[in-house]
């Protein structure tokens, strides 16, 4: 009896052992449910989507964010990867039922053309610019950073439903200036050798110098699941965070991954564009400086474009 007492705790020890180790171990058992749209901001999990089978996760990925926002209101998702704007909206209709966790993709516009002569906001003046995304936050992003340029009044904009058509533009005539998100912009520069990324969005962002970043996507979480389950929300970021330096530390091997899930159709043009598309994981104070003073600019312009009001302090969880 006494040597089968010493085997339990021999046992019993080595069980401790091994499920201690580990910076994602959790203490609750939990699967957790996580909606993404298909485009940069799965990217960054993508070493998780790949890995789903036998994991702690269920992925659910579609096209638009109005098709996630219901699941994540009625408990059906637990975690979502959402556009910037989006997230403020939802937390308003939730009246403050949702948190971000990170920021999982920064700016991913840029502009694109086949003239040489352009290199700033202000050599658009006097240009027609197509772009797609008409009452949302691309529209917004351009004309906040045409007036801080000064040239807000001087240049057109022509709206088109949708990226393709404005790669269709662009081939008629490389002289053209067209707005496109990645991975489009590698798209359509694989597809005419005339056009080149002219400018960085991004950049020209961090030029105005408000303090903010440009922001396109972010990780929200249900915070009724968030209180009862915070180790499993904990190793949810940190499995984000090491998939996010997988992707970006090997793009040729995440570019596969990408393919296989069915973002992107092809690895060449999925490996150029991830470089592009500025995915991040980033967490605490960082992520509430970033996003606060993003989703201030777009309420400056349009109240409704963050849902009617700013999120409160309790809108940006400080996961540790």
């Amino acid at each position: 009896m006494k040597k089968l007492l010493k085997r339990c705790i021999a046992l019993a020890a080595v069980l401790v052992l091994f499920t201690g180790c580990g910076s994602t171990a959790k203490t609750d058992d939990v699967n957790v449910r996580v909606g993404s749209l298909k485009g940069p901001t799965s990217i960054g999990i993508i070493q998780m989507i790949h890995d789903e089978e036998g994991s702690d996760y269920t992925f659910t990925m579609e096209t638009q964010a109005d098709v996630l926002l219901p699941s994540i209101v009625s408990g059906d998702l637990d975690i979502a990867m959402v556009p910037a704007n989006v997230a403020s909206v939802l937390y308003n209709k939730t009246e403050g039922g949702i948190s971000v966790i990170d920021i999982n993709t920064l700016g991913v516009l840029y502009m694109v053309s086949g003239d040489d002569s352009i290199g700033s906001m202000t050599d658009l003046e006097g240009r027609t610019i197509y772009t797609t995304g008409a009452g949302t936050t691309p529209e917004y992003v351009l004309k906040y950073l045409l007036s801080e340029n000064g040239v807000l009044d001087k240049v057109s904009i022509e709206f088109k439903s949708e990226a393709t058509e404005v790669v269709a533009a662009l081939a008629q005539d490389p002289s053209a200036v067209g707005m496109l998100p990645q991975p489009f912009v590698i798209a359509a520069i694989s597809q005419n050798e005339a056009l080149k990324i002219v400018m960085d969005m991004t950049a020209e962002w961090d030029a105005v110098g408000n303090g903010s970043s440009l922001v396109t996507g972010v990780t929200v979480v249900r915070n009724d699941f968030l209180k009862e389950h915070p180790d499993a929300v904990k190793a949810f970021v940190e499995d984000h965070e090491a998939s996010t330096e997988f992707v970006n530390n090997d793009p040729a091997a995440a570019a596969e991954y990408v393919v296989e899930a069915g973002i992107i159709e092809k690895a060449p043009v999925a490996e150029k564009a991830i470089p592009l598309c500025n995915i991040v994981c980033i967490k605490g104070s960082e992520m509430k400086d970033a996003l606060s003073g993003y989703l201030n600019v777009l309420y400056e312009q349009d109240p409704k474009t963050v849902g009617g009001a700013l999120p409160g302090d309790d809108f940006y969880a400080d996961i540790k």
